[in-house]
């Protein structure tokens, strides 16, 4: 769904008087071009309002932030702005941009150029889907809520022409991890003056990073070229990258055997054993720190009773589910933050899920919880749908195993990706089975988007108990808000408006011409380096 951006009047402040050049991409490459799969149509381009890793894969190939996420660990790495330095209560960070920086239109970039980003990032009018990302900034919640009108009292201020200083709220120990997402990269204003929702189609797009928009043939492909006047240009080492788009793995798998895809987004599971024997040199895979969950509406009875929400998480077989369903390297989920998002040597929740219990054990506790809920051995219980996309096997699974655990029968629906997710958001689904992929490596944001009213909140769950732990732990001092958010997580185990399924991984073939192939495990991409044999044809 499109979001209406804000009014002439308000991008009106944020630009300076003067013609806007256009981007100019090179009229064709002059060296590799690789071809990628893209599963997900981009609905947006725009940083402030994209919300799928799917945009960002190519709206990080045409614009940076302040800084990158480091792809193999670690802080993350300057990129619009070569240095900075943090006063000693840790609150306030100067960002030194780089000397000579360009827009992609030749103009400089300046530090005004991410003061009024970010003001349009959190304007109301916006709706930014992710605008909680700037919250640790000084009133900014406040300006995106409305309660504050005046912008010049938020966290933000040029302090020089190259210099941006960020006031926050109180010291955040992974400020940086914030400040390396998405919507903090910033936006040529003056070409969103100009040409307002319209601004990210090619000819227009006017972004600070490696590429240049060339072309968006929409459900085909887009295609970015290399921008000479980026600052790291000796890095970019393609000549263009095409994004081309893919409905299913299976489509992608058969393209990539007819050598029109360099890189696929995934491989049909039932093609694993047959890459790893045939060509082991180009199946990859790599663990990610998202889960994969199943949320229950808790505003539809019979779901609104904690009973039947834990009857349903005890009567799935997980470790079937990751091993033998999906495989590929999926683990087993029995928390809802991921291993990588937990401190080394923490001990496991005291109670685990669902009590420690599982097997045998856990399905006749659920089936205990279900009769005393009402419905015994599934008697009498409402055919509710359990919603997902595209053809899951996950869905058939769980389908087969609350038949069979419970006596109980769930209808399947799949809808595309992106409208699965709106009709979730809308709270228009019984059950249904979603992503959850964390923004930075931070559990209070995961778990806070499961508070009363918070965005990503699909299961439309009110509990004033784990309420109050997110609240504490967003405001403790660093270094004091794990064991709250602990406490929150075992909250919501406990009253199960979500219950997590498995870890999930990813596995994708790439011909062995590419090299220097840069991703982590948050769903972040670098293009810096990346190269392709020249034999590979175009």
């Amino acid at each position: 769904m499109r979001i209406p951006a804000p009014g002439i009047a308000l991008l009106a402040l944020l630009i300076s008087a003067g013609c806007q050049r256009r981007a100019e991409p090179d009229a064709a490459p002059d060296s590799p071009v690789l071809r990628i799969s893209q599963r997900n149509e981009p609905d947006e381009l725009d940083p402030a309002l994209a919300s799928l890793p799917d945009d960002f894969f190519i709206i990080r190939a045409l614009s940076e932030g302040l800084v990158s996420p480091a792809m193999h660990g670690g802080d993350p790495v300057p990129a619009a702005a070569e240095h900075w330095e943090v006063s000693a209560d840790g609150r306030v960070w100067r960002f030194h941009l780089r000397p000579g920086a360009q827009w992609s239109n030749g103009e400089p970039v300046a530090a005004a150029d991410f003061v009024a980003s970010y003001r349009r990032a959190l304007a109301p009018a916006t709706a930014g889907p992710r605008a909680d990302l700037f919250f640790a900034v000084a009133n900014a919640q406040a300006y995106a809520s409305g309660r504050l009108s005046d912008f010049s009292q938020v966290g933000f201020r040029a302090a020089a022409p190259d210099e941006l200083v960020v006031t926050l709220e109180r010291p955040v120990a992974r400020f940086l991890d914030y400040a390396a997402t998405g919507p903090w990269i910033p936006v040529n204003a003056g070409t969103v003056a100009e040409f307002g929702r319209e601004w990210t189609q090619p000819g227009r797009y006017v972004g600070n990073g490696p590429f240049v928009l060339a072309e968006w043939r929409p459900n085909q492909r887009i295609v970015v070229r290399k921008n000479p006047r980026y600052h790291g240009a000796a890095q970019v080492r393609l000549g263009e990258i095409q994004f081309l788009r893919f409905d299913d793995e299976n489509a992608e798998e058969h393209a990539y055997r007819a050598n029109e895809v360099d890189v696929t987004m995934a491989l049909p599971t039932s093609k694993l054993e047959l890459y790893a024997r045939e060509r082991p040199a180009e199946l990859h895979q790599a663990p990610l720190a998202e889960t994969r969950y199943l949320a229950f509406n808790t505003r539809r009875p019979p779901l609104n009773d904690v009973r039947v929400r834990r009857a349903l998480a005890l009567a799935i077989d997980r470790r079937r589910l990751a091993l033998d369903v999906v495989r590929g390297g999926r683990r087993p989920a029995d928390r809802l933050v991921p291993p990588e998002m937990r401190p080394a040597g923490e001990p496991a929740l005291p109670s685990g899920f669902a009590g420690g219990l599982s097997g045998p054990a856990a399905y006749d506790k659920a089936r205990q919880l279900l009769a005393a809920a009402g419905f015994p051995a599934g008697s009498h219980f409402p055919r509710l749908e359990l919603a997902g996309w595209s053809n899951n096997p996950v869905l058939d699974a769980i389908q087969e195993m609350w038949k069979k655990n419970l006596g109980i029968e769930v209808a399947i629906v799949n809808r595309d990706a992106r409208a699965h997710l709106a009709v979730a958001r809308a709270g228009g689904y019984d059950i249904a089975f979603l992503p959850l992929i964390p923004q930075v490596p931070d559990p209070l944001p995961l778990l806070g988007g499961f508070a009363t009213g918070a965005p990503d909140n699909y299961p439309q769950w009110s509990d004033p108990r784990f309420d109050a732990l997110v609240a504490a732990a967003r405001t403790a001092a660093p270094g004091r808000a794990g064991p709250l958010l602990r406490a929150a997580e075992e909250r919501l185990l406990d009253q199960c408006p979500a219950t997590p399924l498995y870890y999930n991984a990813q596995n994708w073939a790439m011909r062995t011409a590419v090299h220097g192939w840069q991703q982590d495990g948050f769903w972040n991409r670098s293009y810096l380096g990346l190269s392709l044999d020249a034999a590979t044809p175009p």
